[in-house]
């Protein structure tokens, strides 16, 4: 498999149809002194139905900021945030996404199939749908042998499978990942980075991830957004030309296209292509 990836500066690649639509968006952590804390500023994002965009920068960019924006787990200082077209309160009230942290944050006293039950529990579903709708999903993440098992009786990586099953346990069209797999060692990671490629082919739900690793962003990304140190600003988009992602497995990573955009992406991090951004667009993605 050969790729080719290019920096973009497009707002949206399909259009006026979007999962998320951030506009503007700055927020300002107040302090007990002084003008505050500015996580982001003027931020405008649109990321596709179907695409998986990831977020990278350094650590206290904004990117977990901006996740939880989308989330509404935060509300903006600036700025709007629509997901599905929709207010980002009104699409969790929905159940428009599904989240995804570092820490799978199973119940201990549940099972596998117990754990991802329970947002459809607490949601009303009846027992007989629920007993159907884990089973699919624990077929899904491939652990139909571990169904009756509890978390302790897991290894991490299982862990977080279990959790993504949960998080997709209402068929949301947005899953939003911080480092899902941030705590996992690197061979466990791999492989859960095959898994989740796997499974966004097969449910076609849009994804926003924020992680660290740029091999990580790369293999998994349609398109890799460059954040700045703080206030956080998108730098560059780096569109990945490596094909579809249903089909990407471990030959990938051995792709030229693959190491190409690896160095983009590196060199933007380390600000040698800072350059590149048009003048004043820096934190809004321009056409």
């Amino acid at each position: 498999m050969t790729g080719r990836s290019t920096i973009d500066s497009t707002i949206s690649p399909a259009g006026n149809s979007s999962a998320v639509d951030v506009r503007g968006v700055s927020r300002i952590f107040a302090a007990r002194r002084g003008p505050g804390v500015t996580a982001l500023d003027d931020v405008s994002l649109v990321v596709a139905p179907g695409e998986f965009v990831s977020l990278i920068g350094p650590s206290g960019c904004g990117k977990s900021t901006l996740l939880r924006l989308i989330a509404d787990l935060d509300t903006p200082t600036a700025g709007s945030v629509e997901v599905f077209g929709k207010p980002a309160r009104q699409a969790r009230i929905d159940q428009d996404y599904g989240i995804a942290f570092q820490q799978a944050g199973l119940l201990p006293w549940r099972t596998v199939a117990g754990n991802i039950e329970l947002p459809l529990e607490l949601h009303g579903v009846g027992k007989a749908a629920r007993r159907a709708r884990a089973a699919e999903l624990i077929e899904l993440v491939g652990l139909a042998d571990f169904a009756g098992h509890y978390p302790d009786q897991l290894s991490g990586g299982m862990q977080q499978r279990v959790a993504i099953a949960r998080s997709l346990a209402e068929s949301p069209s947005l899953l939003l990942m911080d480092e899902p797999f941030g705590a996992l060692d690197e061979m466990t990671r791999e492989r859960m980075q095959n898994e989740l490629v796997r499974i966004c082919a097969e449910t076609e739900a849009a994804v926003v991830f924020v992680t660290h690793s740029i091999p990580e962003a790369v293999f998994l990304s349609n398109r890799v957004v460059v954040m700045s140190p703080r206030p956080g600003r998108i730098r560059s988009v780096v569109t990945v030309g490596l094909g579809d992602r249903s089909r990407r497995g471990e030959d990938l990573r051995e792709d030229e296209g693959f190491f190409q955009a690896l160095s983009q992406v590196r060199d933007l991090l380390r600000g040698d292509e800072a350059a590149s951004t048009p003048q004043g667009a820096q934190g809004v993605e321009t056409r």
